[in-house]
């Protein structure tokens, strides 16, 4: 049986005509390729509105045995003197995409937000395995916080933020944060994230998850790339798959978006709760009739929605004066 009459109406069409990844050890380079060409002609970066807005982008150090790596900074023009600042990881599976990817919507968020965002630049999978994506992860984060004051911002109002893979990648950062002591974040905002690489084992016995856009398959290879080990292994660390961390005490307030088609809600709602259990408080939206990457960047209803719950969020979680 088919999800398809479950689709949220304003978006079946996009979510159907969707190719899909199909992800696979001889497929991924091509894949990135291709979502390179269909993210710039969405959002091509030299028709990209930044009225209001410094980008820059620099080159910064990395973990410690790690390699440096890029950032993209975007700042108001009219910032204040001591800003919010959210930390941005892209998506993509661990193995797609760059920091390049959603600059739009970081300039949108500067602007809306008032604060500075940082874009890390990670290395990809699978030429990179764990710990390298989350080292680079937490390099940008802590690079962040230890140049506040040259970059304009409070350190005391730091979120990081993450979308599916990249949402993963915010929690092992702020599992390591919390563990090493060195860095405080005010907020995680954590958007239908991969948070569990059991996913993959556990037998589907619900059929109304993952049909549409990030499939079992894809997950699986993600996984696989990224830990370099079958997902679903005894020995896979909780900083890799933050799922499996049992103490989830001290971290930070977390919002968490999913939708309710997607092939990651049972992981996501599982770990509202384990952090709920913890004492962390959470928010947690569901977006009936939404399969991953609910936005799709069709305009509608459900875009609207998502964006408003997101933002405002974050507003009330950095205290910032909101200018939407």
């Amino acid at each position: 049986m088919s999800s398809k009459h479950l689709l949220d109406p304003e978006i079946r069409e996009a979510v159907e005509s969707f190719p899909g990844f199909a992800l696979d050890p001889q497929s991924y380079l091509q894949v990135r390729a291709d979502y390179r060409k269909m993210v710039e002609a969405y959002a091509p970066p030299d028709r990209l509105d930044k009225s209001g807005v410094r980008v820059a982008e620099k080159v910064i150090p990395g973990s410690a045995g790690h390699p440096d790596l890029r950032v993209i900074v975007i700042t108001p023009l009219d910032v204040a003197e001591r800003a919010p600042a959210v930390l941005e990881i892209h998506g993509g599976g661990f193995v797609i995409g760059s920091a390049d990817f959603g600059i739009a919507k970081c300039i949108d968020l500067a602007r809306k937000l008032q604060s500075v965002v940082v874009s890390v630049d990670y290395r990809l999978a699978p030429e990179t395995k764990f710990p390298g994506p989350q080292e680079d992860c937490y390099a940008a984060l802590k690079w962040l916080h230890n140049e506040a004051a040259e970059l304009g911002v409070d350190r005391s109002r730091i979120a990081v933020l993450g979308e599916s893979a990249g949402g993963g990648l915010a929690a092992s950062v702020a599992l390591l944060a919390r563990d090493r002591k060195e860095v405080a974040i005010r907020h995680l905002h954590l958007i239908f994230p991969m948070l569990d690489d059991r996913t993959c084992a556990a037998g589907n016995d619900c059929i109304f998850f993952g049909e549409f856009v990030w499939t079992r398959p894809d997950n699986d290879f993600a996984w696989s790339a990224m830990l370099d080990l079958p997902p679903g292994s005894a020995d896979v660390s909780p900083y890799a798959a933050p799922a499996r961390m049992e103490d989830l005490s001290a971290l930070p307030p977390t919002f968490i978006s999913c939708g309710a088609l997607d092939l990651l809600l049972e992981e996501n709602l599982e770990f509202g709760r384990k952090l709920i259990r913890a004492g962390v408080p959470v928010e947690l939206h569901i977006y009936p009739g939404a399969p991953h990457g609910y936005a799709m960047g069709v305009a509608g209803h459900l875009l609207e929605v998502t964006n408003r719950d997101s933002v405002a969020a974050l507003h009330r979680a950095l205290a910032c004066d909101p200018g939407m």
